[in-house]
């Protein structure tokens, strides 16, 4: 779209939400239509690129060119909500939401980074600002990059983003400035703060519904939605036959309380395992959350019936969700204070039977052992228990949590793992704990590569538009003002989200171990998917392709099989590869 005095024109993937507000502080006499992007560019002409970005609320990702200035500039959503991959090819720059597009060009180099790929064994995700293509980045979120025209292509080339909006910053000046309130007032703010952005984003011309996992994220959401609105929310959730992965009933019972319109679909092994085919052309580049594939059948079964859905995503990396949160305080805080040749021993001794040789025992003494003691997979958490002996520090340790292959250059050939936000210790955020550090770390990388990136690829692949309002930037800027305490509490995460929750839903219709959004991914693979696993790790085709050496991989395969080991994320990890390369 062209401004209207003809200066700036505008590629726009997103929506901002309070365009409207925006345009209320414009002097422009002449709107064409009621679109955002019409606002976005009245915005740039009135105040500028940087003004503009820090007034909008939204998710996007847009190209600007400047006919005055001769200049392109890329930009990209605080958070992280839409993708913008850019670079050179040659002296041809290519930008785009997905690589395809990129691809498509003529000069495009299709060759794979072998040291991005490394970041795929150990994350499951390739980490911004790589990509799977040499020479080809995301921008990362929070940032814009200009890009002069004039002059040389060398000029051009040395163009680096800038960050126009910092969660650094955001956690940093949080911490400096914390909510000195009672409990009963930060409740009170969060629920206003909240309900502002989901009232803002459930401004729609089109059906709109949400998600609903029964869970306190997406609870929480939907309270808040159902509480503003005079009509029945429509709310979908899907369910597994199998027992330890259905949440569906849970998602049922708050759907009841709350009084939404409310679809659940049933999906079996079948129906999961028919979405593997299409996620290589679906996630662009490989991927590797497994929860990948829930995802996109509850997408695919809300477009039938709304347009737009809303998701509670962000809860856990803003409120202390996840039990890696939990482990920093129960699990490092005792080992850290264990003297070196203590935690060195420790490791050794654990490590002196195997996986296998532990399970074995722990089920010969199963019969006199207290209940507590009766470990479900003890052998694979003795194993993880002397990984964590073995560590330095604390960001040792958030690494250790966060890494599937620990060792990923030594399996990809010619691979050499580069620097990321989480092997940089000096560029984490100065905070006051292990579990805040934790949670600024996984909401730059886990939520905006993973979790982010999931929900918009599964989504936009049924045509279903996802919004976020746990990730308004105010929202998570108060969130940060927020005190530990306020955050885990008695060892259970999110307290303050779960009483703005329990202000609309029975604590009872919620208080339950904390499950992920998984599918029985170890059984799958010995099961119903192991001749197609088998055919993408053959030791002929891993040799014939090049990329991975097959001994380590074999051999893990091999003992997965024989159900000694669980190793489905290392081994789903290298399969997504196989597979999105055998698309290409």
């Amino acid at each position: 779209m062209h401004s209207e005095c003809g200066r700036y024109v505008l590629v726009f993937n997103g929506e901002i939400y309070n365009h409207l507000a925006l345009r209320s502080l414009l002097a422009e006499p002449n709107w064409r239509g009621q679109s955002d992007t019409e606002t976005l560019l009245a915005c740039f002409t009135a105040w500028g690129l940087e003004a503009t970005l820090q007034v909008v609320r939204g998710m996007f990702a847009f190209a600007l060119w400047d006919k005055q200035e001769q200049e392109l500039t890329l930009a990209r959503d605080r958070m992280g909500e839409k993708p913008l991959y850019w670079g050179w090819c040659g002296d041809v720059l290519l930008f785009g939401s997905e690589l395809k597009a990129l691809k498509a060009h003529p000069a495009f180099n299709a060759e794979v980074d072998r040291d991005a790929l490394t970041l795929l064994l150990r994350h499951c995700y390739i980490p911004a600002p790589y990509s799977i293509y040499q020479g080809i980045q995301k921008l990362r979120p929070g940032h814009f990059v200009r890009i002069p025209v004039r002059g040389d292509v060398a000029e051009s080339k040395a163009a680096d983003p800038v960050a126009y909006w910092s969660l650094t910053d955001v956690v940093e000046n949080g911490q400096s400035n914390k909510f000195c309130g009672s409990p009963s007032e930060a409740v009170g703010l969060l629920e206003s703060s909240l309900s502002a952005s989901v009232s803002e984003q459930m401004l729609s011309d089109v059906p709109l519904g949400a998600f609903l996992s029964g869970g306190v994220d997406s609870s929480a959401i939907v309270a808040l939605m159902q509480a503003q609105s005079n009509r029945k929310v429509k709310t979908f959730t899907i369910g597994f036959e199998e027992g330890g992965y259905n949440e569906a009933e849970h998602a049922k019972q708050v759907a009841r309380h709350l009084g939404t319109d409310h679809t659940e679909l049933y999906v079996s092994a079948d129906d999961a395992l028919g979405v593997i085919p299409s996620l290589p052309t679906m996630f662009c580049e490989p991927f590797g959350d497994s929860s990948q594939i829930p995802t996109f059948l509850v997408s695919q079964m809300a477009k039938q019936h709304v347009t737009v859905a809303l998701s509670g995503d962000g809860g856990d990396e803003l409120f202390g969700g996840y039990n890696r949160y939990m482990a920093a305080q129960k699990v490092w805080g005792p080992v850290q204070r264990l003297p070196a040749f203590v935690r060195k021993f420790g490791a050794a001794s654990l490590r002196a039977m195997t996986p296998a040789q532990w399970d074995r025992l722990f089920q010969t003494l199963s019969p006199i052992l207290p209940k507590r003691a009766r470990l479900s997979i003890p052998g694979e958490k003795a194993r993880k228990l002397a990984d964590v002996l073995s560590l330095t520090d604390g960001h040792a340790f958030y690494r250790q949590l966060t890494s599937h292959w620990n060792d990923p250059a030594s399996v990809v050939i010619n691979g050499n793992e580069p620097e990321t936000l989480i092997s940089n210790s000096s560029a984490w955020p100065k905070t006051d704990s292990l579990e805040h550090a934790m949670m600024a770390m996984d909401a730059q990388t886990y939520m905006a590569d993973d979790i982010l990136v999931k929900v918009d690829r599964a989504a936009m692949a049924t045509s279903l538009e996802t919004r976020v309002p746990m990730l308004n930037h105010q929202v998570v800027e108060l969130a940060w003002q927020m005190p530990l305490e306020y955050k885990i509490r008695d060892g259970q995460g999110k307290w303050l989200l779960r009483q703005v929750l329990y202000k609309h839903v029975p604590r009872e219709l919620i208080e339950r171990p904390k499950a992920g959004f998984g599918i029985p991914l170890d059984a799958w693979l010995r099961g119903p998917l192991r001749e197609w696993a088998e055919s993408l790790l053959s030791e002929q085709r891993l040799r014939s392709e090049g990329f991975f050496h097959p001994e380590p991989i074999r051999t893990m395969w091999a003992q997965h099989l024989s159900g000694k080991m669980n190793w489905q994320y290392h081994l789903w990890n290298v399969l997504m590869f196989q597979a999105w390369f055998a698309e290409q």
